[in-house]
């Protein structure tokens, strides 16, 4: 197994039960390892991913939202 991090910023401010079901989400996906916001920038998403099972384009058309914006 290979493994890859995506940095999403999302720039608009989610609740913590936003936060979690996002997360939880994201968790569902094949190929997702860990998506998880950080306690002190809760506007950073970081997901680590197989790159084999799922590629980052595919993973960001999974968490695309008008609020959230990319960053790899």
């Amino acid at each position: 197994m290979h493994l890859a991090d995506l940095l999403i910023h999302v720039n608009e401010s989610l609740g913590s039960a936003r936060r979690e079901s996002l997360e939880e989400e994201l968790r569902r996906v094949q190929g997702v390892i860990a998506p998880r916001f950080n306690k002190e920038t809760p506007h950073l998403l970081l997901v680590a991913y197989d790159p084999q099972q799922i590629d980052s384009r595919n993973l960001l058309k999974r968490v695309t939202r008008p609020t959230i914006q990319r960053i790899i």
